[in-house]
């Protein structure tokens, strides 16, 4: 009896964690229709499809849990039964999470569809009043294209803003600049025979540079006579 016991324990466990794979794999489908952008008025058959597939796998692990636990009444091994308790917990919790989630879900759906249906019927109105009312279709018309105009200009204004920004502190570098100049030229005519020494300076760099130049040549000539 203990074994035909265990091996309906081992069979409904295996049942119930099949059917747990099949629930999770549903629900990923089922949650995309919460994420969508736009719902369509009315539930697809797919939709509806796969919220029947949802209800009758909770209902079916719902079954398997009560006949697990009618087993584990049946059995007297306390070991054992303490394991096998502890299994039928997590079922159950298993379970009840995934009944909040189809709750939940199901809200979430319903929300969006009639947040998406409350829109439609709103553009409908609006559509209906217009196409009712042509000169108040009209000015609700030359009133969006002045909001148009209205943006282009701010738009404009804030360009222009950050040009004039920008040339003003160009503005500011070129003073700042002939500022220093001004500096250094007062400095350099304020300090006795600054400009004669930065003129011999110049002039002894120009003369190494020709002296270089021509021992380089010479070396040139040199390595090709004799070559």
């Amino acid at each position: 009896m203990a074994t035909s016991t265990g091996t309906g324990w081992a069979q409904l466990r295996q049942q119930a964690r099949s059917l747990e794979t099949q629930t999770e794999s549903l629900f990923h489908t089922y949650s995309q229709y919460a994420s969508m952008a736009k719902l369509p008025p009315k539930p697809s058959e797919e939709e509806q499809r796969v919220e029947s597939q949802l209800k009758d796998l909770l209902e079916r692990r719902d079954s398997l849990i009560s006949q697990l636990s009618r087993l584990l009444d049946s059995e007297a091994t306390l070991t054992a039964s303490a394991l096998k308790q502890n299994n039928l917990t997590r079922h159950r919790e298993v379970l009840h999470d995934h009944r909040r989630e189809l709750q939940r879900l199901n809200s979430a759906i319903a929300e969006s569809r009639d947040r998406a249906n409350l829109l439609s019927n709103v553009r409908s109105d609006i559509d209906a009043y217009r196409a009712s009312n042509p000169a108040a279709a009209e000015a609700d018309y030359m009133l969006e294209e002045r909001g148009r105009i209205d943006e282009s200009h701010n738009m404009i204004d804030g360009v222009l803003s950050q040009a004039y920004a920008i040339n003003e502190n160009f503005g500011l570098q070129r003073e700042t600049l002939a500022s220093i100049n001004r500096r250094i030229v007062g400095a350099a005519n304020r300090v006795p025979g600054m400009n004669a020494l930065i003129g011999k300076i110049g002039t002894k760099r120009r003369r190494d540079a020709i002296i270089l130049g021509a021992f380089v040549g010479f070396c040139f000539l040199m390595l090709f006579f004799f070559r």
